[in-house]
């Protein structure tokens, strides 16, 4: 799609009005699958983790995970839902590969919980409620890779494998209500609620919510019609947005790209449509299927559930803060400028810091660290920065430097230890002989020494040019291969110089 195809975005919200909604898809960290006793963990040999059921072959019969059930209740009522007396699966017909029993057991008129709403709060302060319509429950699809072919997707591949491991782990799928007035803060909405559901689900313990894994996964609708008229307009869903600013992107593309063509005098096709994260662009996928293409008809092999309202209400009570009333109350304890404070939260590793305070770090060293060098190590490695080190072994590494065991360089270099699996920072600093020399004679010897050898230096250091002493520093701090506090260093260099 050229640039020519896409309007301009003031332009389009001057003639356009945006509604937006968003369905997304938490992948729940129980310990088995949905409705089988077939393990739930990520990775794994093709086709590993699976069992009868998983497989849908003949005979074999789901028995709902009982966990899965608490972790939905909990995550509907953290959305501000009400959770239903009884609720029942059903199942949803089609013919996909990755389906092997070609239904889905999903929820479809009886959800588990419903009409909630969540306060997104943008980094500028602006307060959105979110109108939730339903969470419910439902069995994850397995994963295709499609070989060959310039894409990675079907259109162009010579075969397709498919693995089952993912296929029946628990989901909750959220499903927005049409969320209208957000204007040109559409985009940035989009990214603020998928970002508050994962500090929902990851502070409930439900999920570990990795984007990049697959375990939140965001549909993204967007759909315009002309500003006054009642009816909204035609639906495109932008299919499994897998980052923050990903969903950003598509949801301004996708404005672009319909005011574009409304304009033009053409028509928006309901459909599903690919995001790409290299061009920026989305593309069309299938036409959008109804809930009457689905045939949905209950599933006959499972009861409904019917929770207890005791056991609701022990839910309710087990909940924790939510994530915007947790963000004012942690910016105004850590005592964080605005621009800290949002930077810790761009970087999704708020729940990393909030767990390093708590293990007795200080909230600017946490956040310099986490934010800092741990942010670097964990780009360069393609990963998730919470995957690489522990907020435990980050106090302890942010302990080691503050009591002055450690200087700054060494603790880089103790952290790059940790990170390769060779033990805590602790342990790192013993087997690799790292840890700051504090004895003063040793220091004094180098320090003779480098003086004896930059006369020239020692007689500028005499006459009152201090910062002469750099040199003499840098050649100590060589010699002792940077286990030396440079402050006390330098105090001792101007000392010895005057001796």
């Amino acid at each position: 799609m050229a640039k020519a195809d896409l309007m301009d975005y003031d332009e389009a919200l001057e003639k356009y009005e945006v509604v937006i909604g968003f369905e997304v898809h938490v992948e729940l960290a129980t310990k088995t699958k949905m409705f089988s006793d077939a393990p739930n963990f990520f990775g794994g040999a093709p086709n590993t983790n699976v069992t009868p059921v998983d497989l849908g072959l003949p005979g074999s019969l789901p028995v709902v995970n009982e966990q899965a059930v608490r972790y939905s209740i909990s995550l509907g009522l953290a959305l501000g839902c009400s959770i239903a007396e009884s609720s029942r699966f059903a199942r949803k017909n089609y013919f996909y590969p990755d389906n092997p029993k070609n239904y889905q057991v999903s929820q479809f008129d009886e959800p588990i919980a419903y009409e909630g709403e969540v306060e997104v709060e943008l980094p500028d302060g602006t307060v959105f409620h979110v109108p939730i319509e339903r969470a419910h429950m439902e069995e994850d699809a397995g994963k295709l890779t499609h070989v060959g072919g310039s894409t990675g997707r079907i259109q162009g591949a010579e075969y397709s494998l498919v693995d089952y491991n993912r296929a029946g782990i628990p989901l909750v799928e959220i499903v927005t209500k049409p969320i209208i007035g957000a204007g040109a803060l559409g985009p940035e909405l989009g990214a603020a609620y998928v970002s508050t559901i994962r500090d929902i689900v990851r502070g409930l313990g439900v999920s570990e919510a990795r984007m990049e894994r697959g375990n939140l996964r965001c549909d993204a609708n967007v759909s315009l019609r002309p500003h006054g008229q009642v009816e909204l307009g035609t639906r495109t869903e932008t299919k499994n947005v897998n980052s923050f600013r990903s969903v950003e992107r598509a949801v301004r593309h996708e404005i672009q790209r319909q005011a574009a063509i409304l304009a033009a005098g053409g028509t928006i096709t309901q459909e599903t449509r690919h995001w790409h994260e290299d061009t920026g662009r989305t593309s069309a996928g299938r036409p959008k299927s109804d809930a009457d293409d689905y045939r949905y008809f209950p599933e006959p092999d499972l009861l409904p559930v019917v929770p207890s309202r005791e056991l609701v209400e022990e839910l309710r009570l087990a909940l924790p803060e939510a994530p915007v009333a947790m963000r004012r109350r942690l910016k105004a304890d850590w005592g964080f400028a605005d621009l800290e404070f949002q930077d810790v939260v761009n970087s999704g590793l708020l729940q990393e810091l909030v767990e390093t305070v708590a293990a007795g770090a200080s909230p600017q060293a946490a956040r310099k660290w986490w934010t800092g060098e741990i942010a670097r190590l964990a780009n360069a490695a393609g990963v998730d920065a919470s995957t690489l080190v522990s907020p435990r072994h980050v106090s302890e590494l942010i302990a080691l430097v503050e009591t002055g065991e450690l200087t700054d360089r060494l603790a880089r270099q103790v952290l790059e230890g940790v990170v390769a699996g060779e033990g805590s920072p602790s342990e790192v600093v013993e087997a690799r002989g790292l840890r700051v020399v504090s004895d003063d004679g040793a220091l004094i010897a180098a320090i003779d020494e480098a003086l004896a050898s930059q006369p020239d230096v020692l007689a500028k250091i005499r006459d009152g040019k201090v910062q002469a002493a750099g040199a003499v520093i840098g050649a100590v701090m060589k010699a002792m291969k940077g286990q030396a506090d440079a402050a006390r260093v330098r105090e001792l260099v101007l000392e010895r110089a005057q001796a």
